[in-house]
């Protein structure tokens, strides 16, 4: 028999005991940052456990939380297997990407200028679509919409639009951020495109219509069985 990991040394498991401590256990929220790691693990098939983190009860800034995360964001995981056979903690979506990706040996090309490749296109998105996006949903849908001043609200939809411009280059010809093959550089930046158009409620502000390459990767990102399945993991009380 099979002895089960012990993760007690890890404080975060005092909140969210793990049931099935031999699995990946995944902290997180249904965001556009949280579900890069639940599509991640439900592409690849690697057996994890997920918790809801409620950012309305402020679970991010709990002791338990911070213990893995002092960044207070989601998503983080705790690896009962981890490198060396131990348990690992990680944050940082992208980061999970990257480790994900590793251990399953998927969505990553194995050539090291297709692999650098495709980091870029991660960093891409978490240095600037991510950042950018956020933004414009604060000034569009969140408080910032009441402030009179709109130049920043117009600041961030201009530098949207110009990212979805460097995407849909990108795309053209291309089926994928990589061309034939699905990546993990699609896992975390059409999330947020998906976001920006659909919760934030910003396609006609930056004039989505006219990224006819981005709609088309976007509509066969979110066919994808797996991706309509990571959308709402954790699921919401």
């Amino acid at each position: 028999m099979a002895v089960r990991p012990d993760l007690s040394a890890f404080q975060i498991t005092r909140k969210w005991p793990a049931r099935h401590p031999e699995r990946i256990q995944l902290y997180s929220l249904p965001t556009p940052n949280g579900v890069k790691a639940s599509i991640m693990l439900e592409e690849t098939g690697l057996p994890y456990e997920a918790h809801l983190v409620r950012f309305d009860t402020n679970d991010q800034m709990s002791p338990e939380f911070l213990s893995l995360n002092p960044n207070n964001k989601i998503p983080a995981i705790l690896d009962p297997n981890g490198p060396g056979g131990q348990p690992f903690a990680l944050f940082e979506s992208g980061a999970i990407l990257v480790y994900l990706a590793d251990k399953s040996g998927r969505f990553m090309p194995k050539d090291v200028a297709g692999k650098y490749e495709t980091l870029q296109w991660v960093m891409f998105q978490m240095g600037g679509i991510g950042p950018m996006f956020g933004q414009l949903g604060f000034f569009h849908k969140f408080a910032g919409k009441d402030y009179e001043d709109k130049r920043p609200r117009d600041r961030y939809v201009a530098e949207s639009r110009r990212l979805l411009a460097v995407l849909d280059q990108r795309l053209a010809g291309r089926d994928w951020v990589m061309g034939r093959d699905y990546t993990i550089a699609d896992i975390a930046i059409l999330p947020w495109v998906r976001n920006l158009v659909g919760f934030y409620g910003a396609g006609e502000l930056v004039g989505f219509d006219s990224f006819t390459n981005v709609q088309r990767v976007l509509a066969a990102f979110v066919a994808r069985p797996a991706v309509a399945r990571g959308l709402t993991i954790p699921a919401r009380d």
